[in-house]
């Protein structure tokens, strides 16, 4: 093996960052050849499903940070170390990073002072050891080439997938948990990171009174540790809005699956997963054209102003007032999200691990002397 996958995800709660870490190294493991499959190297402290992932190694020594930092490197000397989660040991050389977005720069105010500082300095040094960087769209490599001064020729895009979801079994008891009847009600993914505009899409639903039978179902929460206290602090109360909080995977998905759309009105993303996700459970997608949220959705989605709580109320009503309408949205977002694989990515990943692992052999094979 000359190269391992930097597994402190495997110690964290999935959200996108990590979903595309497991979901990656999983299709790597599975696409190798028997005795070629990429090791993870992981922390004591690992959880289900990072924990599932075969073969791996687990390092006891630290956690957190000061294992990605200290343990890891040690752990992975001589090796092409594979970073999947935007951070990676700052001293070590020759290897590759995905970097998901430069929101630290271009959106500064949605994380803390102490989150902002910390990926500042690990991108701040990143350069510096010669990585090549992935990242999960055009708009992030470009995003990326101008803060960290990187040519283009090193930052290689790898498109998420969605095919996960074939794993995933629907849970529909949720339905039930929350009062919800199918195609009833839109779906809002996110937690209260101020970059997902949950606060223009309350500022929306306030101008929806004349769609009294639909319902607003509101996914996720909030990290303290990463995002700022910007944004919505505390749940506003109307009968529209259900405050959902966190949903498992089946939940979600069975939330997709009957669900009139996904109101998706993010202001920054670096891909957009969520709704691809909901497309692939043929949901209905009005979204955000800013960012990179057009790559992710293609023509298959229904786009509004993000900035305006006027445009988001007019899309949502122009979708739950016409079933036809959604039910054409339904069929082309099941389309357009069966083409993002997640098999195809690893290839990608694989082939650039290849190149790298060559180069390296290479650095370290001293040349023959000339005759």
């Amino acid at each position: 093996m000359a190269f391992a996958i930097n597994g402190k995800f495997t110690s964290q709660s999935v959200t996108g960052v990590q979903r595309v870490a497991y979901e990656l190294t999983r299709a790597m493991q599975m696409r190798a050849a028997p005795g070629d499959k990429p090791e993870v190297f992981v922390p004591q402290n690992a959880v289900e499903p990072g924990a599932q992932l075969e073969p791996q190694r687990r390092f006891p020594w630290l956690r957190g940070t000061l294992w990605e930092q200290i343990t890891l490197p040690i752990a992975a000397r001589g090796l092409t170390l594979l970073s999947l989660c935007n951070t990676n040991p700052l001293f070590k050389h020759g290897q590759i990073v995905m970097v998901h977005d430069m929101a630290v720069y271009d959106v500064p105010e949605g994380f803390s002072r102490k989150f902002r500082l910390w990926y500042r300095i690990c991108f701040t040094l990143l350069p510096r050891t010669h990585p090549i960087v992935l990242t999960v769209s055009t708009f992030s490599k470009a995003r990326i080439c101008h803060h960290l001064k990187i040519d283009e020729s090193r930052v290689k895009v790898v498109t998420p997938g969605a095919d996960h979801l074939d794993r995933i079994v629907a849970d529909p008891s949720v339905l039930q948990r929350l009062g919800l009847k199918q195609d009833t009600y839109c779906v809002i993914v996110g937690s209260l990171d101020p970059r997902k505009n949950l606060r223009g899409v309350l500022a929306a639903i306030a101008r929806l009174g004349h769609l009294s039978d639909v319902k607003f179902v509101i996914v996720g929460k909030k990290n303290p540790r990463i995002f700022s206290n910007a944004g919505v602090e505390h749940p506003v109360h109307s009968r529209q809005i259900v405050w959902a909080g966190f949903v498992s995977d089946g939940e979600l998905k069975a939330l997709y699956e009957s669900a009139g759309c996904l109101v998706f009105p993010s202001l920054y993303e670096g891909f957009g997963l969520p709704p691809l996700e909901a497309m692939y459970c043929g949901c209905p997608v009005i979204a955000s054209a800013r960012t990179s949220i057009p790559e992710a959705c293609g023509h298959a989605a229904m786009y509004c102003e993000a900035t305006s709580a006027d445009d988001i109320a007019a899309k949502i009503s122009k979708m739950m007032g016409d079933a036809g309408l959604r039910q054409s949205y339904r069929v082309a977002g099941r389309a357009h999200a069966r083409e993002f694989r997640w098999e195809r990515a690893a290839q990608q990943v694989l082939e650039l691990l290849d190149v790298r692992t060559g180069e390296r052999l290479a650095e370290l094979t001293p040349r023959a002397s000339a005759s």
